[in-house]
């Protein structure tokens, strides 16, 4: 896999290009689907060793992007999620060897019944077949990516972000040539290696042979994919998170959670953006909150009835934007409500769809958000933050959705398979 200069290549020449990867990854896909778990743990773990032994290259590609990455001005938070060390990359073997442990979700038997005229219907779990994976900056996801598509029974074509390229093709060539030596089909993992969005553009319109398309980034990347492309798209676009502190909730636990869900990685799509209190607390609860954020270096943005309880210049209006917003950094908007149901309808109104937690004692109060917030992951008494495929014990997780369709939430091993019917007869005929 070498570095293509898209400068030269003509709109024809990419999509033919991006066209021969997904006739490949379709003809290795056929491959895959009907491959043994054995079969596959051999070839991640293959992988994993590559990815030690081959520990010089992969650095030596990576500080090429970050040299490059640091003369175009890329920001510190980009520069440390692309740059690699000898540390990182065993982290990333280990990874792809903790896929190797996980349950092979290929072939599980969903379902089956015997109808009154003898046929036997099954339900069976398949792969989805190629996956179109888009993502930015970290050079890690190659690896991870790849192994879990592998482990699915996928074919995969990975486009990372331009900056980590010379990265991604040297770990995308150091993984595709030990599966293949360990008896992966050749072409079950592609890195796309034209920078620049033409290559996007054609591979997202590639659906005579990709499947499904994901996208990992910000906001701007993913709905400029889902505008541009034919294939289905799993995704989600932000992550508006909210938290309500009922009239009930232990109010230092509550302080504790929400400093949690807002501090612990504030750049991350599960971090909360928007907090809710119930009213009947207001004038106690309001007053320990601003101590706490200001300890926390937390920016306070609230509507005047939670201005006027903090009594604090420092906290700014809230907008109508302001509770549309993802800040993914170290900024809360507050704002009080009468109750469950005022705060429940403000989730549905501004929310994304990502994760939504209520702090309360009052077990009929919690039942009826859990049932009436329609988010992929809502919580009782516990921090957003832990929306994620590892704490959710699938052991890795090669994205989150908010879409309905097919995958919502976290999406592990079984988000990344379809299903088919298997239906067995004996003459019968309708």
């Amino acid at each position: 896999m070498s570095l293509q200069k898209n400068d030269t290549l003509s709109d024809d020449e990419i999509r033919r290009i991006i066209g021969d990867m997904g006739e490949r990854a379709r003809r290795a896909s056929r491959i895959l689907a009907v491959a043994d778990t054995e079969a596959k743990n051999a070839w991640l773990s293959a992988m994993a060793d590559a990815l030690e032994r081959d520990q010089d290259r992969i650095l030596a590609a990576n500080a090429e992007d970050m040299a490059e990455a640091k003369q175009n001005g890329i920001s510190s938070a980009m520069l440390d999620r692309l740059h690699l060390t000898p540390e990182r990359l065993r982290g990333m073997a280990d990874a792809v060897r903790h896929v190797v442990t996980l349950p092979d979700p290929v072939g599980r038997v969903l379902s089956e019944t015997t109808r009154p005229n003898g046929l036997k219907i099954q339900k069976v779990s398949v792969p989805i077949g190629v996956i179109g994976f888009i993502y930015e900056s970290r050079p890690n996801v190659t690896s991870d990516a790849a192994s879990l598509c592998l482990k699915a029974g996928n074919a995969v074509i990975l486009r990372g972000g331009s900056e980590a390229l010379r990265s991604n093709l040297a770990i995308g060539d150091c993984i595709s040539k030990a599966g293949a030596a360990a008896g992966m089909p050749e072409d079950a993992v592609q890195i796309v290696s034209i920078p620049g969005h033409r290559a996007v553009s054609a591979l997202v319109k590639l659906d005579s042979c990709v499947n499904l398309i994901i996208p990992r980034g910000g906001e701007r990347l993913i709905r400029a994919i889902v505008e541009q492309s034919t294939i289905p798209v799993i995704k989600h676009y932000k992550g508006v998170c909210h938290i309500f502190a009922d009239a009930t909730c232990d109010q230092e636990r509550a302080l504790d959670i929400i400093e949690n869900a807002k501090c612990q990685r504030p750049g991350v799509c599960n971090a909360l953006e928007t907090l809710l209190i119930h009213r009947d607390i207001a004038p106690v609860f309001v007053p320990k909150l601003v101590a706490r954020m200001k300890q926390d270096k937390v920016l306070l943005r609230g509507d005047e009835e939670f201005r006027k309880f903090a009594k604090d210049p420092d906290v700014a209006s809230a907008t109508e934007e302001d509770w549309y917003t993802e800040y993914l950094a170290l900024i809360l908007s507050v704002r009080i409500v009468s109750g469950v149901d005022e705060a429940i309808d403000h989730i549905n109104r501004y929310g994304s769809g990502h994760s939504d937690s209520i702090l309360t004692a009052d077990p009929e109060a919690a039942e009826r958000f859990l049932n009436n917030v329609d988010s992929a992951a809502v919580y009782h008494n516990a921090s957003t933050r832990f929306t994620d495929g590892g704490e959710f014990g699938m052991g890795a997780e090669i994205g989150i959705s908010t879409d309905k369709l097919h995958a919502r939430g976290p999406m592990g091993l079984e988000e990344l398979t379809s299903y088919k019917y298997k239906v067995r007869g004996s003459g019968q005929i309708r």
